[in-house]
C-alpha cells in the first residue's frame, strides 16, 4: 500500500536508508489512505542544521544518533488539495512517532561504532522536493510551531544524473577495480550513490561540479521536545515532552484549521474518482520494506 501510495509523487521516491520508520496516515470516516510518512536516518553533512544546533564535527557524530529525517511526507489525492499535506507533516511532532522510535530504536547498538546509542528522537527535519514550500512554512497549530524554516541546500546532488547513467558509471568504476563500485552498504560512507558518482566523474576527468544542479531545497526542522536543541548541542538534560500530544490530538487541530475550511470553500474535491490515480502513476524503482505502521485519525 505504501509503494502504490508512493508512485503518485511527482519526484521518485527514496528508500531511505538506516534506521526506517513508515507510515499510512489513514481518514478512519472515509476508510481511505490520506497520505504517507517516512523518516529514516538524516544525511551526514547538513550546514543549516549544523549550524542552528551549534554542532562541530564531533558533537555532531555523537549526538546525530537523536535526530530523523522525514524522506517522505504529504497527502495523496484528493486531501492534497485540501491541505492534507499540513496535517500529515504535522503527525511527525507526535507522541506516537516518539514512542515507536524509542520501541525500535531506542536501546539499539549502531551498525558503524558497536556502541549502545540509548537514542531518544529530539528533531525530525525534512526538505522541499524544490525551492521555496508552501506546505511547511508558517506550520503552527495552537500557537506551536510544528516546522520551522532553517535555510536552503547548497544545490549540490545526484538527482539529475538517471538511473541508467549512473549504472553505467558503476560498470566503469567496477571495471577499473573502483572500491566504490560495489561499497554501498550501510555504514560504510555517507551518500554511496553521490561519492560513486564523484568518483567515476573524476575517473573520467569530468569536474567536480557537474554535480552541482542549482536546485536549492529548503530545509525545515522539526522539534519533538521543546529543549531538543539544547539537548543537541549538549547532550545533556531530559527531553520537555509537554507539549508533544498524540496523534488523535493533533489530527483534530489540523482538521479544524486547515482541511474543514478549505472543504467548504472548495468543495471540487467531491469530485474526484479512484480512477484518476491512474494518470498519476509513473514508473519507480520498488522501495525496501523496512517497518511500517498506520496512524488512524
Amino acid at each position: 500500500m505504501f509503494r502504490f501510495a508512493s508512485l503518485t509523487w511527482s519526484v521518485p521516491v527514496s528508500s531511505g536508508f538506516g534506521r526506517r520508520l513508515r507510515y499510512l496516515v489513514w481518514d478512519g470516516h472515509n476508510d481511505k489512505v490520506i497520505g504517507v510518512i517516512a523518516i529514516g536516518d538524516p544525511v551526514f553533512n547538513l550546514s543549516v542544521r549544523d549550524t542552528l544546533v551549534g554542532w562541530d564535527v564531533h558533537d555532531r557524530s555523537a549526538r546525530l544518533v537523536n535526530v530523523m529525517d522525514a524522506y517522505v511526507l504529504g497527502a495523496l489525492p484528493p486531501y492534497n488539495t485540501l491541505l492534507g499535506g499540513k496535517l500529515v507533516a504535522c503527525l511527525v511532532r507526535t507522541r506516537d512517532i516518539y514512542d515507536d522510535f524509542a520501541s525500535a530504536y531506542g536501546r539499539s547498538v549502531g551498525i558503524i561504532s558497536g556502541k549502545r546509542k540509548r537514542a531518544r528522537l529530539l528533531a525530525v527535519t525534512t526538505s522541499s522536493s524544490m525551492g521555496r514550500s508552501s506546505v511547511y512554512n508558517r506550520l503552527k497549530l495552537d500557537g506551536t510551531p510544528y516546522f520551522r524554516s532553517i535555510g536552503y541546500t547548497g544545490g549540490w546532488g545526484h538527482f539529475h544524473i538517471p538511473d541508467d547513467l549512473f549504472f553505467e558509471l558503476r560498470d566503469y568504476l567496477r571495471s577499473i577495480g573502483h572500491r566504490y563500485a560495489d561499497q554501498h552498504r550501510f555504514g560504510q560512507g555517507p551518500n554511496w550513490r553521490l561519492r560513486t558518482t564523484r568518483a567515476a566523474l573524476a575517473e573520467l576527468g569530468f569536474r567536480d561540479d557537474l554535480l552541482r544542479h542549482g536546485v536549492q531545497r529548503e530545509v525545515f526542522f522539526s522539534t519533538l521536545a521543546a529543549n531538543a536543541t539544547e539537548l543537541l548541542r549538549t547532550g545533556k538534560g531530559t527531553p520537555d515532552l509537554a507539549s508533544l500530544l498524540g496523534v488523535p490530538q493533533v489530527a483534530q487541530l489540523a482538521l479544524d484549521r486547515w482541511l474543514v475550511p478549505r472543504s467548504e470553500r472548495r468543495p471540487e474535491y467531491r469530485s474526484w474518482k479512484r480512477e484518476q490515480v491512474l494518470s498519476l502513476l509513473a514508473k519507480r524503482r520498488p522501495l525496501n520494506t523496512p517497518r511500517q505502521a498506520s496512524l488512524a485519525i
